[in-house]
């Protein structure tokens, strides 16, 4: 009984491990701020208008 209670006690530990890592990721993820969305090259159009 003993050797089925620490495997058990195994996997609830390794998944509360996963959650962990994947709550952090997550918070790291949504830490970093967004980064513009600027052209890096611009082309001016000349005689398009009237």
């Amino acid at each position: 009984m003993s050797r089925l209670f620490a495997a058990a006690l195994t996997v609830a530990l390794a998944a509360a491990l996963a959650v962990g890592a994947a709550l952090g990721v997550v918070a790291l993820l949504e830490a970093t701020p967004d980064q513009p969305n600027t052209p890096l090259i611009t082309y001016e159009q000349t005689g398009q208008g009237s």
